[in-house]
């Protein structure tokens, strides 16, 4: 029985190895494209997706941790990249956030 659950850390341990690796290879991507990228819209899309990357990276480090602490932080991750795509979408469409009239 021992012996299962060393083979099953292990393969949990190189899972999430790989998904940090993938993460941090997207990030780099991202990051190119935010800087480089040829359209705002793309630019707003990047940082979405980084957002989602970051949910990623902490729901990964409360498996590697095995802790469920990290739960919140992921929703508040994910809240925090959803008002910031309605803002910069409504800034694209309107061209400011906060009306003052």
């Amino acid at each position: 029985m021992r012996e299962i659950l060393e083979i099953t850390n292990n393969i949990v341990e190189i899972s999430v190895t790989i998904g940090f690796l993938a993460i941090a290879i997207s990030l780099a991507i991202l990051m190119y494209q935010i800087i480089i990228g040829p359209d705002n819209a793309i630019r707003a899309i990047a940082l979405d997706t980084i957002g989602a990357n970051l949910m990623a990276v902490a729901g990964l480090l409360s498996i590697y941790l095995v802790t469920d602490k990290l739960n919140d932080v992921v929703l508040l991750i994910g809240i925090l990249a959803f008002l910031g795509t309605v803002g910069i979408a409504k800034y694209y469409e309107e061209g400011a956030i906060i009306d003052r009239n």
